[in-house]
């Protein structure tokens, strides 16, 4: 009972660590006068402790791959350190890469790999999505604005990736008696997500909502829920191109339909992260030197944009390729033991990992917390509970 329990709550402040810069961009949980993320954090390295050592794990040979590479890529950003130009975004992202990243991943794997934790896990998510649902609805009636700029581009991208996670996370649960229930926390959490003005978690919803499910279902099943998703995502969209005049408001169709800037700046930063990888080969500008070298100074939020050009240009070639051998081979690991894994544990840590999954590539940099325990969810499928030792004839 007491290790199970502990489990339970491991996974729960696991997802409120998670999505604790969501819920810090909207008015009600900013204004705590504690800060969510070091408070879970603190009460759950504990428990990750606890996890580890009360349990006994069989560990699949293809975790090798992705966990050294991972391994190696934050050493060697620390190493690369040395000769960035940077001074400011450097000290705010080596502790992030050497110390933050390591305890997210090693999170994600153990939470998401104790079937307690895991459950509470993917319960707790799901309540605080539907809860940022409302919050973000609530501020939306009572005309709440983000202070400046940067507060909204976090806001959106952060309470955006949230909703999409939970109702990815929602479609997963929409079988049996309760299906209409599931699935009307689908649609609400996607018509919730058409006011922060995310675009990528947008995106990232109808990606997790379309796919996840479908490996739970069967192929025939799966292939219907996947063509069906499909049909209505179409239909949506006919019906917002009939009626543009239903877009107003809703600040993700507005900038969707009316800010082309955002991918505009988007290809001229990965451009520039090319050139200058080009520029500084083999051993790029060094961790955090992008900004300072494409011209905009120490302002870290004109990085890359895309995880694999933010190691090409800053980490080099070396950078490169313990990146593609971290997550690149976490997807190859999760097809590798996707046919071994129960469907409702693998559509589960789907829903929670291909938001993010679709995030890297597009936004946040190598620093984020969520990519790293996103990258240890997806590796928990390689990482079981072996059967209890037997002692004295009983088991």
């Amino acid at each position: 009972m007491t290790g199970g329990l502990l489990a339970w709550l491991a996974g729960a402040l696991a997802a409120v660590l998670h999505l604790a810069g969501a819920l810090k961009t909207t008015p009600a949980f900013s204004a705590l006068p504690f800060d969510l993320t070091l408070a879970s954090l603190a009460l759950l390295l504990p428990l990750l402790a606890l996890l580890l050592v009360t349990r006994r794990w069989a560990v699949a040979p293809a975790l090798a791959l992705p966990v050294a590479a991972a391994a190696l890529l934050w050493l060697w950003l620390v190493v690369a350190g040395s000769w960035s130009a940077s001074r400011l975004i450097l000290v705010q992202k080596l502790p992030e890469v050497a110390i933050a990243a390591p305890l997210m991943l090693a999170a994600g794997l153990l939470v998401g790999a104790e079937p307690v934790a895991r459950a509470a896990l993917c319960r707790v998510t799901l309540g605080i999505g539907l809860l940022l649902g409302l919050l973000v609805g609530w501020s939306a009636l009572a005309g709440w604005q983000a202070q400046d700029v940067a507060q909204m581009r976090v806001h959106h991208q952060l309470a955006g990736l949230a909703l999409a996670t939970a109702a990815a996370l929602a479609a997963v649960e929409s079988r049996g008696l309760w299906r209409l229930a599931w699935l009307a926390a689908v649609l609400g959490l996607g018509a919730t997500s058409l006011l922060p003005g995310g675009r990528t978690a947008l995106a990232a919803l109808v990606l997790g909502v379309a796919l996840a499910p479908a490996l739970r279902l069967g192929r025939q099943a799966g292939l219907a829920w996947l063509l069906a998703a499909l049909a209505v995502l179409a239909l949506g969209g006919l019906w917002l191109l009939l009626n543009p005049g239903l877009a107003e408001g809703l600040r993700t169709l507005e900038r969707l339909t009316s800010e082309p800037a955002g991918l505009e700046a988007r290809q001229g930063l990965w451009q520039a992260a090319l050139g200058w990888a080009g520029l500084a080969a083999p051993w790029g500008l060094g961790t955090g030197g992008f900004t300072i070298a494409a011209g905009h100074g120490e302002w870290r939020g004109l990085y890359p944009h895309n995880h694999a050009l933010e190691a090409l240009a800053e980490g080099g070639l070396p950078g490169l390729v313990l990146w593609l051998g971290a997550f690149g081979g976490a997807a190859l690991a999760m097809l590798a033991l996707a046919p071994g894994v129960a469907p409702a544990r693998l559509a589960r840590i789907a829903a929670l990992v291909l938001p993010m999954a679709m995030t890297i590539l597009v936004s946040t940099d190598l620093g984020n917390r969520m990519a790293w325990f996103a990258l240890g969810l997806a590796l928990s499928l390689g990482l079981t509970l072996r059967a209890p030792v037997a002692r004295h004839g009983h088991v």
